[in-house]
């Protein structure tokens, strides 16, 4: 049996998203971000073609590294404006019936306390099909935004995730036991307090003396996505996530992530398959190969130069209006995203890139890499991709929403499925469950969250 491609839609709730100006295009429709429409059309456009997830990025701050400025982001709409990603969530929850939804929210600014509360709900709302992207951040406007001066250095931002996550843990996995909510209108006995405990961590960042506020969701703990690609964050990601977002603009390099992320898996005791790791892309498709490239070269002539280097630039922390245009840029250090960096310097010593390619590359489709071809050139582009980088499947980024989108799911998917590559029905359950199987709506006993469970 083939191993079946999994899809996640990537996109974020603001205009330009991660192909900066082509919101530009009479036939995109990002601008109207800020309207249910907007988010409700696309989740059906997704359901219809049997997406796993929306993959939802967030960011809190401004790329203002670029020229010293927010200037340039603000004008091109790079990322800002930029809404809460969780409060479209119900509406896509209420005209689907499978799509999953993994959501990204910092660590960094909000107490484990009323976050736990807050997916606790919506995993309830969407009857299980919520994910968490775990991110900690890497703007410095975003720090100063909270009220901080500096930000917390790259990998002790890490630390206090660990801390987070082991007080998320105990608030969604050991306050309510199973069988704690009897719901029983006969005696009135709404639940059995036995069987609900007060949680007492005491981390080295937070401390959490409480009763979670919700009783159990459909899967608990969402499903736990994780989009750090740094040394420190794959260790992360293989001591916690589920589903990992990788990035980088080459097979070479993503392939070289991937192993690493299952080598460290399994010296942590998980089996390196229950990791389902994801790379981003960007697909531009149309019925004949000629059609496709036509579609690519419209698309180009609406990208904002300035707008991508704006947005590689917050990423790595580096202002690339101060490098010089034509040499290679060099790898070093920043208190930033390191793995967007090195993915254009040490992560292929083979290649090197100047700031004007890396913005020609980032024009769409941000760090990711492209396909243009027909819809048989990319089923075949995707198999090619899963067989030598061993990933699991794409997070599939946008030129023209909801076109590119559109196009994936009348046209791709329909070419994966006869050959045997995509799912002909979504599984029934939870997030959890369609992704790993029938009985699997919780977290495996191999995960770190298990360890705080009540016997």
């Amino acid at each position: 049996m083939k191993k079946h491609i999994s899809l996640n839609a990537f996109d974020m709730n603001c205009v330009g998203h991660q192909s900066p100006g082509l919101w530009t295009h009479p036939r995109d429709r990002a601008d109207s971000y800020n309207t249910l429409e907007y988010w409700t059309d696309l989740a059906k456009t997704l359901e219809r073609g049997q997406f796993d997830a929306l993959f939802l990025a967030d960011v809190l701050g401004i790329y203002d590294v670029y020229k010293g400025s927010a200037r340039t982001a603000l004008e091109n709409a790079v990322q800002v404006p930029v809404n809460d990603p969780l409060m479209v969530i119900s509406a896509m929850a209420v005209v689907t019936t499978h799509l999953g939804f993994g959501v990204t929210c910092a660590l960094t600014y909000e107490h484990p306390y009323p976050f736990a509360r807050r997916m606790s709900t919506l995993d309830h709302l969407t009857r299980g099909r919520m994910g968490w992207n775990i991110v900690t951040g890497y703007l410095d406007s975003a720090v100063k935004g909270m009220g901080r001066t500096e930000q917390t250095s790259h990998d002790e931002r890490y630390e206090i995730a660990e801390d987070y996550m082991q007080a998320v843990y105990k608030l969604w996995e050991a306050s309510w036991e199973d069988g704690a909510v009897l719901r029983d209108r006969t005696t009135g006995r709404f639940a059995d307090t036995d069987k609900i405990h007060r949680i007492q961590h005491d981390g080295p960042h937070f401390k959490v003396d409480a009763i979670h506020l919700c009783e159990p969701s459909p899967q608990r703990t969402p499903v736990l996505y994780q989009a750090g690609a740094s040394t420190r964050g794959r260790q992360f990601a293989a001591d916690h996530a589920e589903c990992v977002f990788v990035n980088g603009p080459s097979k070479k390099v993503i392939g070289g992530i991937v192993a690493d992320i299952r080598r460290r898996a399994a010296e942590a005791g998980r089996d390196p398959r229950d990791l389902r790791i994801y790379t981003m892309m960007t697909v531009v498709t149309d019925s004949t190969r000629e059609a496709a490239l036509e579609k690519f070269r419209d698309y180009q002539r609406y990208v904002s130069t300035d707008g991508a280097l704006a947005l590689m630039s917050g990423w790595t922390g580096i202002d690339f209006a101060a490098l010089p245009r034509h040499e290679p840029v060099k790898f070093q250090g920043a208190n930033a995203m390191t793995s967007a960096l090195e993915a254009f310097t040490i992560a292929d010593p083979g290649r090197s890139w100047t700031p004007d390619e890396i913005a020609r590359h980032a024009g769409i489709g941000g760090r990711g890499p492209v396909i243009v071809g027909s819809y048989k050139d990319v089923a075949d582009e995707f198999e090619d991709w899963v067989r030598e980088t061993d990933v699991d499947g794409f997070n599939l980024a946008y030129a023209l929403t909801p076109e590119t989108f559109s196009d994936i799911a009348d046209l791709v998917v329909p070419e994966l499925r006869a050959r045997g590559l995509y799912k002909s029905a979504y599984a029934p359950g939870t997030l959890r469950e369609k992704l790993y199987g029938a009985g699997r709506a919780r977290l495996p006993a191999s995960h770190p969250a298990a360890r705080v469970r009540v016997a």
